[in-house]
C-alpha cells in the first residue's frame, strides 16, 4: 500500500472542504472519502487505487435510518448494510430490499459496510484487480482483458468493446427496482439523483461508474413508499451458497389486481455495468395474467439484446429461467 494522508472530519461541511477543489468523477479523485473501507482499502492494498488523501467520513452522524413525510423510508448513507437489512420498518415495508443486502458478502462485511459504500463499489472482474493485466477501468486506453480472457462472470447486456465488467452490488438491484433516490451534497449544494441515473454503462469511458462528481458526498438513499411488500423477491443465482458474488440476481416486485399483474418492476444484477432495467420488460407484464407464460415473455423482451461472450454465454439462458422463477415466487404462482 502506498503512503497517503489521513483527516477525520466531525461534520459534513468539513468533509466537503477535505476533498474541495477537485474536478471530475469519483473514480478519478485524488482525495477519497472512507467509511466502511471494505472495498476501497483493499483496492488500495492491491495497488489497484491510489488515493493521496483519505476522508474519514465514519462519524458523521449519517447513521439513521428515519420515516419521510411522503411515507417512505430515508436509509443514512453511513447506517451499516446488516443494520439496514435487519431493521423492522426495512423488513416490513421492503422485504426484497433486505433479502438482497443479506444475500450479499458476509455477516462480517455486512457489519462494517455502509450504505452508501455499497453503492460506491468497484467491480469484481479479474483484469481489474490484477494490476499486470490491460484494463480499461483500471487505466483507460490498456485494454480489456477479459474480452479475450476468462469472461465466465461478464456482462452480458450493455457492454461495450471498452470493457464487458459487471456491477457487483446486490443492495443495489433491490434499490433500483424501487426505484430509490440517492442523496448528495457538494459544493454546489444539495441534490437528488434518481437512481436509474447514479450508475452509468461503460460505454468509452469505463472508468466513470457513476455521476456522482469527486467533490460530493452521498448523504442518503430515499425509499417511495410503495415497498411491493406482498409481491416481491430478490433471488441470487451464484456458485457458492454464501460469499459469492451473483452470476445473475433478479428483484421482482409486482402490484396485483386479483390474478392479474397490474404494474411490475424488474432489475438484474450480475449482467451489467449496472444494474439493467427495461421498460419494455416491465410493459410486456401490465394487464396481463399473473403465470409462466406471461413471465417467460417479459424474460424474452428484457433479454432480447443479450449477448454473451466465449464463457458466458450461459448466462443468458440462466437469466431468463431466474426471472420467471423470481416473478413466479413474487406473484405467489408455482413454478417448477
Amino acid at each position: 500500500m502506498r503512503a497517503f494522508s489521513y483527516h477525520r472530519p466531525d461534520s459534513v461541511d468539513a468533509a466537503l472542504r477535505g476533498v474541495a477543489g477537485q474536478s471530475g468523477t469519483t473514480t478519478e479523485a485524488a482525495v477519497k472519502f472512507v467509511a466502511g473501507g471494505t472495498n476501497l482499502l483493499d483496492l488500495m492494498k492491491a495497488d489497484v487505487m491510489r488515493p493521496e488523501r483519505l476522508v474519514d467520513i465514519s462519524r458523521l452522524g449519517l447513521d439513521r435510518i428515519e420515516e419521510t413525510a411522503d411515507g417512505g423510508l430515508r436509509l443514512g448513507a453511513l447506517a451499516r448494510n446488516a443494520d439496514t437489512a435487519h431493521d423492522e420498518r426495512v423488513q416490513a415495508r421492503y422485504p426484497m430490499l433486505s433479502k438482497a443486502i443479506l444475500a450479499g458478502a458476509s455477516a462480517q462485511l455486512r457489519n462494517m459496510a455502509t450504505n452508501g459504500g455499497n453503492l460506491l463499489q468497484r467491480t469484481r472482474c479479474y483484469y481489474f484487480y490484477d494490476t499486470g493485466t490491460p484494463c480499461n477501468k483500471r487505466e483507460p486506453g490498456t485494454g480489456c482483458g477479459a474480452l479475450t480472457g476468462v469472461n465466465r462472470i461478464h456482462a452480458i447486456l450493455g457492454a461495450s468493446d471498452r470493457c464487458i465488467a459487471v456491477h457487483p452490488s446486490d443492495m443495489c438491484v433491490a434499490l433500483a427496482a424501487l426505484e430509490a433516490v440517492v442523496r448528495v451534497s457538494g459544493p454546489r449544494g444539495e441534490r437528488t439523483i434518481p437512481f436509474a441515473d447514479f450508475h452509468r454503462l461503460p460505454g468509452d469511458t469505463p472508468h466513470i461508474d457513476s455521476n456522482l462528481a469527486a467533490d460530493e458526498l452521498i448523504t442518503a438513499i430515499d425509499l417511495p413508499a410503495e415497498g411491493f411488500a406482498d409481491h416481491s423477491t430478490y433471488l441470487k443465482v451464484r456458485d457458492r451458497a454464501s460469499y459469492a458474488f451473483a452470476l445473475v440476481s433478479v428483484a421482482a416486485a409486482l402490484e396485483m389486481d386479483g390474478q392479474t399483474v397490474r404494474t411490475a418492476r424488474l432489475a438484474l444484477g450480475g449482467v451489467a455495468h449496472k444494474p439493467w432495467r427495461d421498460p419494455a420488460a416491465e410493459a410486456e407484464l401490465a394487464g396481463r395474467p399473473a403465470s409462466l407464460e406471461s413471465f417467460r415473455k417479459a424474460a424474452r423482451v428484457l433479454l432480447r439484446d443479450a449477448r454473451g461472450q466465449s464463457h458466458n454465454a450461459f448466462k443468458i439462458g440462466l437469466a431468463e429461467r431466474a426471472i420467471v422463477r423470481a416473478l413466479a415466487e413474487a406473484a405467489g404462482v408455482e413454478h417448477p
